[in-house]
């Protein structure tokens, strides 16, 4: 058996009941440490997101942790059924996840035996931004001139150009277009996918 490279390394979707998904991902973790799979399985993900809880008048609600005064948030799966498992596609791996309780199936995978298809580099892109990951790897996708979409914030759905990225600071300078005229605007390059 050829000896797998870390570049075949690729997300996949595991699939299990909705809202079981981070006791799922628990148990490919403890999987992965107790069969010694690290080599070949790195990420298991849940794309959960902090959603802030607002008053009736819009204001953020307050809870007290530590003695101190913080915004309530609650976690909202973006994916519900859904865990995202980075790994090299090989028999005792794919056989590990597969078999991990709580797991119900593979995406992509049509059955008898046939290993699954890869989520797409660009798709995966998004889901980790949503989430606020960024990967370095991510820099070398995107340049100067660029046509992006700003997937957060205030300018959330808003398209335009890349003027300038910071890698150092992760901040992007795009070039959008406000009420006919041109208006650099300086987003996190978490905030950005390709349009």
């Amino acid at each position: 058996m050829a000896e797998e490279k870390l570049a075949d390394k690729q997300w996949y979707i595991a699939t299990t009941y909705s809202s079981h998904e981070d006791k799922v991902a628990d148990n490919i973790r403890h999987r992965v440490e107790s069969m010694n799979m690290g080599d070949k399985v790195f990420r298991i993900i849940v794309a959960n997101e902090e959603i802030p809880e607002l008053n009736k008048d819009g204001t953020p609600k307050m809870v007290e942790v530590n003695g101190v005064m913080t915004p309530k948030v609650k976690i909202k799966n973006l994916y519900p059924g859904y865990i995202f498992v980075e790994m090299i596609m090989a028999d005792d791996s794919w056989f590990m996840v597969r078999n991990t309780q709580g797991v119900t199936g593979i995406a992509g995978s049509s059955g008898g035996g046939q290993k699954p298809t890869p989520v797409s580099a660009r798709e995966m892109e998004t889901v980790l931004k949503r989430m606020g990951v960024v990967d370095k790897s991510m820099y070398e996708q995107y340049h100067v001139g660029d046509l992006v979409k700003i997937i957060h914030g205030t300018f959330a759905n808003v398209e335009g150009k890349i003027v300038s990225i910071d890698k150092d600071s992760g901040n992007v300078r795009v070039d959008t277009i406000f009420f006919g005229r041109h208006t650099p605007v300086d987003v996190e390059f978490s905030e950005i996918v390709r349009a």
